[in-house]
């Protein structure tokens, strides 16, 4: 089992930033695949971006340049910063993870980018 504790979130005027934290607790040795992905209202879930143990990420093209995913595997947490942050990324954002090929995901946040 993984529990995801999420961080961060809330309300910024375009060109701002903001930064989101996931922790994961549980009983595992180490975690595959951890990130984020998003849902804005009236739309399917989709990726943000994804880190593996390796290191090796993964964004979405709308986010590339703008956002950096981190990953601390002794800490077992990943932070999202968010930069240059448009109207287009307001949604609630969930911390994702896999393990043994089973997604896991936390509660969700809001981000809401608005003047």
């Amino acid at each position: 089992q993984v529990q995801l504790v999420e961080s961060g979130g809330g309300l910024v005027q375009p060109g701002g930033s903001l930064r989101l934290s996931c922790a994961a607790s549980g009983t595992f040795f180490s975690i595959n695949t951890m990130g984020w992905y998003r849902q804005a209202p009236g739309k399917q879930r989709e990726l943000v971006a994804t880190v593996a143990s390796s290191g090796s990420t993964n964004y979405a093209d709308s986010v590339k340049d703008r956002f950096t995913l981190s990953r601390d595997n002794a800490k077992n947490t990943v932070i999202l910063q968010m930069n240059s942050l448009e109207p287009e990324d307001t949604a609630v954002y969930y911390c994702y993870a896999s393990l043994f090929g089973r997604a896991y995901w936390g509660q969700g946040t809001q981000v809401t980018v608005s003047s």
